[in-house]
């Protein structure tokens, strides 16, 4: 190639990112789906709460007023396959004022609890708009009719969120012989005799006696959330709290249970719940939940022996990725907190299910070897890098390093939050590791971020896009390896992979 058509066949940066450095613009389809499954309305490094939140609710109207179907499918992925919460309920908001029809047909597919619905109200609220109209109550009220239990009723009917269940309930009135003993009791507190598990949460309100009010909790299945809120808690209730926990509640209270001087009374059954594969398949949670836990309890052997084997059965299930693979992880001051303790773990899970055939490099200014190993456990791995956090970034950096050694891969896996401030914009190295070592490589810019610049113009070859991380990102790249489309395309297509989440 010429020198003039290699200088000008290279897109020229049309905006730059937050640290001022020559970027690349995305469009409005990639910016919603990355907005949607990275922005969580907390603060980044380089943005504010309040600012995430009011762009977030200028990105909603734009993509429903451009494209009201594409919005609706995005919304459905991120609460469904991506996992997200807060952003989902956001658009349904959003989507109710500019397009009833689309809103009706996916509430039932973004609204997934009653802690769901609790936020719609929520926001629907501070939106100015009230409770909304009648086609809004009516779909909320057939949700209702569908979908409430007894066990819902009890731990969802606090005001935390803004809106308790009865406070729901009396704003849609819906009308079913089947749940209308639950109604009755949301409205009035009237207690039928086929509420059985009601009747039992009631009991212990008022029960002094623990042997008493450990059978109400067996007997009555009654969720932790509302035992520790009902009676005073003591060792032997927590005993009967730790069999009726759903997999997630029992990670996040690990240290609770710790306090309370009962998690190794209960050991075996933890672990036992904590290293089941279905369970974890179940339950959803994303895998750097466990570095909380074990950032907390990892001075116990046998807890850190558990979160090790838990993270690893996350991932166990999950395509390898064909082909040699480098990944580039970034450990630059921006991706401090919540960013590097997610980003880690990924970085580890990939190489992991690279099947150790690949390298893993960290990045800041310079370039580091992590070491990687397929047997030590990833959370350990994790844990070191999160230590190692700072300095400037030159995303390009592994690229050149790359080139240099004529390291000739099939993938490149990217993760960071695409914030450069130093070196050679990154997507000129790569087309430069692609002119002079191979031109057909494949690259992965996993962004756990959610600034609105791009590394790479969309007109770059073999490039995607993926937004945000969950186990669902390694079946994505596995997937587009093998051909398959953008997370864009997949969405427009149907295209969502996995199976559908409930």
């Amino acid at each position: 190639m010429s020198r003039v058509k290699q200088a000008f066949s290279v897109p020229v940066p049309t905006q730059k990112n937050e640290d001022g450095f020559p970027a690349y613009e995305r469009s409005l389809e990639e910016r919603y789906v990355q907005m949607l499954l990275t922005n969580t309305l907390g603060n980044t490094f380089y943005a504010s709460g309040q600012r995430l939140l009011e762009e977030a609710g200028e990105m909603h109207a734009s993509m429903i007023e451009a494209d009201p179907e594409f919005a609706a499918k995005a919304l459905v992925y991120a609460r469904q396959n991506g996992y997200m919460r807060t952003q989902p309920v956001f658009g349904l908001v959003k989507l109710s004022a500019l397009s009833l029809p689309l809103f009706k047909k996916i509430f039932s597919d973004v609204i997934l609890t009653p802690a769901d619905l609790q936020d719609f109200f929520t926001i629907l609220k501070s939106e100015g708009r009230g409770h909304g109209g009648r086609g809004i109550k009516s779909t909320v009220a057939r949700w209702l009719n569908n979908n409430l239990s007894e066990y819902w009723a009890i731990k969802y009917n606090g005001r935390g969120r803004g809106y308790s269940l009865t406070d729901i309930v009396k704003l849609v009135h819906p009308k079913s012989e089947e749940k209308n003993a639950l109604y009755q009791y949301l409205v009035s507190g009237k207690v039928d005799e086929s509420l059985k598990q009601i009747k039992a949460y009631e009991a212990l309100k008022t029960s002094e006696n623990v042997r008493e009010q450990m059978e109400l909790i067996s007997e009555g299945k009654l969720p932790h959330e509302v035992v520790t809120g009902a009676t005073k808690m003591s060792p032997e209730l927590w005993d009967s709290l730790v069999r009726t926990m759903p997999t997630f509640a029992l990670l996040r209270n690990l240290a609770t249970l710790e306090r309370a001087g009962v998690l190794d009374k209960n050991r075996e059954f933890i672990v036992s719940r904590l290293n089941d594969p279905e369970a974890l398949t179940k339950s959803k949670i994303l895998p750097f939940r466990f570095l909380d836990a074990y950032r907390v309890l990892g001075d116990k052997p046998w807890v850190k022996d558990m979160l090790r084997n838990s993270i690893e059965l996350t991932f166990q299930n999950l395509p390898e990725i064909p082909g040699r693979t480098a990944i580039f992880l970034d450990i630059s001051g921006s991706m401090f907190g919540d960013p590097i303790r997610i980003a880690s773990v990924a970085a580890f899970a990939l190489f992991k299910k690279t099947g150790g055939h690949g390298l893993l490099w960290l990045f800041n200014t310079h370039v580091y070897d992590a070491v990687p190993s397929m047997y030590d456990s990833i959370l350990t791995q994790s844990e070191r890098v999160c230590c190692r956090v700072g300095g400037g970034t030159s995303s390009d950096a592994p690229f050149k390093v790359l080139t240099t050694k004529r390291e000739n891969v099939d993938n490149i896996i990217v993760i960071t939050d695409e914030q450069q401030n130093s070196g050679m914009p990154l997507y000129k190295r790569l087309k430069k590791y692609q002119e002079k070592v191979n031109p057909d490589v494949k690259t992965f810019i996993v962004d756990i971020s959610s600034y609105a610049s791009a590394s790479v113009p969309k007109s770059a070859k073999n490039v995607w896009y993926i937004y945000g991380w969950s186990d669902q990102v390694l079946q994505f790249i596995s997937s587009s390896v093998q051909g398959y489309g953008s997370m864009v395309d997949a969405i427009k297509e149907k295209q969502l992979w996995g199976p559908k989440r409930n």
